[in-house]
């Protein structure tokens, strides 16, 4: 059958030589002389996806059945359950087949992942394997037409191999590389718009290693990144906590050079994107990109830091509900998703409640690496991947978010689990979150005003990167509220045990919050005249400033947006005075929101120097 080529950039008209991919064929084969047929190759690079777009245009009114087999459990697939007969009208022992495998039309069944499956399902998938059977039911009769197992036989990535020459015997088996699927017309027809022929031989050019580091699955989230303004190494996969690099290896098989700046700048260049080293707001930005692109993306930060509810946050902004929320500790797969007898004879998947409302929703997996049990994990790669759960689509699922901690934090070893390439890269992003990467500190003062205040002010000013590291925003939280009751400070810390807290020193913020000693924006408000003529000395003095200049400076830098504006007419009076290269720092690499603040800012100072020609300064 001759594939139709849509009008792209990068394919204007067909590719030389025979458009049909060698899985393509395979699978032609396959069904034309009705084997079985087993297809290994390394993840992400298509086999799955080229059976989804393939069987439907191929094969027109043939179903295909995809049954990821690390989500099956034993009795997902066949089931003797008891039926009321309808003739002696006793209950009676009956097998119910899954669903998914008596469509009612003809089918072919693809059993995806197949290495992922635990003892028990390998067993059952033999028998499917070898007949074409179920049990009783012999498949054909249910109108299939073909069987197809793919996974990875790296152990790296399953942990298991088949070796029953029962089994293999029963199969014709082909393994695949990148090149045997039809990943590049894919990608081409995902960005019309692009001419991706430079990015395509770019890719070909890598050593092997970096190609299978760089997989087409890979390649298309580093150009969903360069598409929407972000930097492409956020497509790149965290693994064990650890991002992915494009590293070359040795002879001696050590780690050679680290490529990953290189060839990622050569591919935002080839498509005429930017390739930034970060921008401004980054979570939230990423959140909502998710939900507008339909993205699932993996959130890694530190306990703490705000993760869980700026997301929940995001996700109400966006959709205007809540996200539905599953805490892996406390999460089986089967509190997704259980099979459950029907009148008719089958097996029906039925989902919890949460899933099935029509309305749009983000599900959010938090505490993604602490799953309640290592198979959860396996599991969870149907829905990240596919965005489906037990083959049955998900209605209004707009994004997906995934929450972890990292492996190690402040020295200290987090009991989470680890990961595998294949389930690290089901992300479109994966992003690490630095506590400053969360805009918690507004919330905090509007939930508990000057105190807060107070408490932000020592975080920024009197302790070190350290020391900052330590304190937490729950721990923020935590001093506030102790203060506010008259108690201790020192409990809020994090115990680390032995009588031990958090290496953080508390004296000068108790001096802060005992006397409201040290310069803010309220100390400038109300000493304005005074501070006025100091930086007006300062600007005689040395054009660059004093460290009265660089004081007020750091408190302009420190402030929260929300602090800003309630004093825009003290900032105003008070910017003529700084240099200008400090002034344009306020509007490099700042949000929209503080960006918008200090244009309005420095209109106003601009105002007032009509107003007051005493005033000096140029806006930057």
């Amino acid at each position: 059958m001759e594939r139709r080529w849509g009008n792209t950039a990068t394919y204007p008209a067909p590719p030389e030589g025979d458009p049909t991919a060698k899985l393509e064929k395979f699978i032609d084969a396959m069904v034309a002389t009705g084997q079985t047929g087993q297809v290994f190759g390394e993840h992400g690079i298509g086999k799955t996806s080229t059976f989804v777009s393939y069987i439907p245009r191929r094969f027109p009114g043939t179903t295909l059945v995809v049954v990821p087999a690390a989500n099956l459990a034993p009795d997902d697939l066949l089931v003797n359950a008891p039926v009321r007969d309808h003739h002696s009208g006793e209950l009676v022992l009956r097998q119910l087949i899954m669903r998914q495998l008596a469509p009612g039309k003809p089918f072919i069944l693809l059993i995806d992942d197949s290495l992922q499956a635990g003892k028990t399902v390998q067993s059952q998938l033999m028998q499917i394997a070898c007949d074409w059977s179920l049990g009783e039911y012999d498949l054909r009769e249910l109108g299939c037409v073909g069987v197809f197992l793919t996974d990875n036989e790296s152990l790296a990535e399953t942990g298991a191999r088949r070796t029953d020459l029962a089994v293999l015997d029963r199969m014709v088996t082909m393994k695949l590389t990148a090149n045997d699927t039809a990943w590049r017309s894919a990608l081409a027809a995902r960005y019309p718009d692009w001419d991706l022929r430079e990015v395509f031989r770019q890719w070909a050019a890598l050593h092997p290693r970096l190609r299978r580091l760089l997989s087409p699955r890979t390649l298309q989230h580093v150009l969903d990144c360069a598409r929407a303004g972000f930097p492409l190494a956020w497509g790149l996969p965290l693994q064990n906590g650890g991002r992915l690099a494009l590293t070359e290896e040795t002879k001696e098989g050590k780690p050679g050079r680290d490529r990953t700046s290189e060839v990622l700048d050569a591919i935002a260049e080839s498509v005429g994107a930017r390739n930034p080293a970060t921008v401004a707001d980054p979570v939230r930005r990423i959140l909502r990109a998710a939900t507008t692109h339909r993205w699932a993306v993996l959130l890694q930060g530190p306990p703490g830091c705000g993760k869980t509810q700026i997301t929940k946050q995001i996700v109400r902004e966006e959709t205007g509900r809540d996200p539905v929320y599953f805490s892996l500790p406390v999460t089986n797969v089967e509190d997704l998703c259980v099979p459950v007898p029907t009148p008719d004879g089958a097996l029906d998947a039925m989902l919890t409640r949460s899933l099935l409302d029509p309305e749009p929703k983000v599900l959010v997996w938090d505490e993604y690496n602490r799953p309640k049990d290592k198979a959860t994990f396996a599991r969870l790669m149907e829905i990240t991947q596919e965005w489906t759960l037990a083959g049955r689509e998900l209605p209004g699922l707009r994004a997906q978010v995934a929450l972890q901690n990292p492996p190690y934090h402040l020295g200290r070893k987090l009991l989470v689990s680890s990961n595998n390439v294949a389930q690290a890269s089901r992300f479109t992003i994966s992003y690490e979150v630095l506590p400053e990467d969360i805009p918690a500190n507004e919330w905090l003062i509007s939930t508990y005003g000057e105190t807060a205040e107070t408490v932000l002010e020592w975080w920024k000013n009197d302790i070190d990167d350290e020391g900052r590291a330590w304190v937490t925003k729950r721990t923020l939280e935590r001093l506030v509220k102790l203060h506010r009751e008259g108690m201790p400070l020192e409990p809020a810390l994090i115990y680390l045990g032995d009588g031990e807290y958090a290496p953080v020193p508390l004296s000068e913020l108790e001096a802060r919050l005992a006397d409201r000693r040290q310069i803010g924006l309220v100390q400038l408000a109300g000493d304005l005249p005074v501070w006025a003529a100091r930086l007006s000395a300062a600007t005689e003095t040395d054009e660059e400033g004093t460290n009265d200049t660089d004081l007020v400076h750091q408190v302009f830098s420190n402030a929260e947006l929300s602090q800003l504006e309630r004093h825009i007419d003290v900032v105003a009076r008070l910017l003529p005075y700084l240099p200008p290269k400090l002034r344009a720092t306020y509007l490099v690499g700042q949000t929209r929101e503080r960006q918008r603040f200090w244009f309005t800012a420095l209109a106003r100072m601009a105002e007032l120097s009509v107003a007051d020609p005493g005033l000096t300064g140029d806006a930057p």
